[in-house]
């Protein structure tokens, strides 16, 4: 994730890479990408500055560039980017940061 992306989220949204699916199960059956389901699992390529209270004071947000996190099945907005499939969703729309 070196490369430097030519878009930045506004506010509390944020950019992510779905992270690359298991090719075989545990017992070691080869899944063909047509059977695949879409990761849950990103990478955080890009955060906005944050949310926006009542008061106008801007409340940072809880991930930053790199964490490794789940999220809602059909969150976010697919967008493509160099060739590259990226999602912007609501930072609201990640459950978890895998630790």
């Amino acid at each position: 994730m070196a490369k430097k992306l030519k878009i930045r989220p506004l506010h509390d949204r944020v950019i992510i890479k779905r992270a690359d699916e298991e090719e075989k199960t545990a017992g070691g059956i080869i899944i063909p990408d047509s059977a695949k389901e879409k990761p849950q699992e990103a990478i955080v390529v890009a955060v906005g500055s944050g949310r926006v209270d009542e008061k106008g004071k801007t409340i940072a947000l809880d991930v930053q560039v790199g964490d490794r996190v789940l999220f809602s099945k059909y969150s976010g907005n697919e967008i493509k980017i160099d060739g590259e499939d990226y999602l912007i969703l609501n930072e609201s729309d990640i459950q978890a940061v895998v630790l």
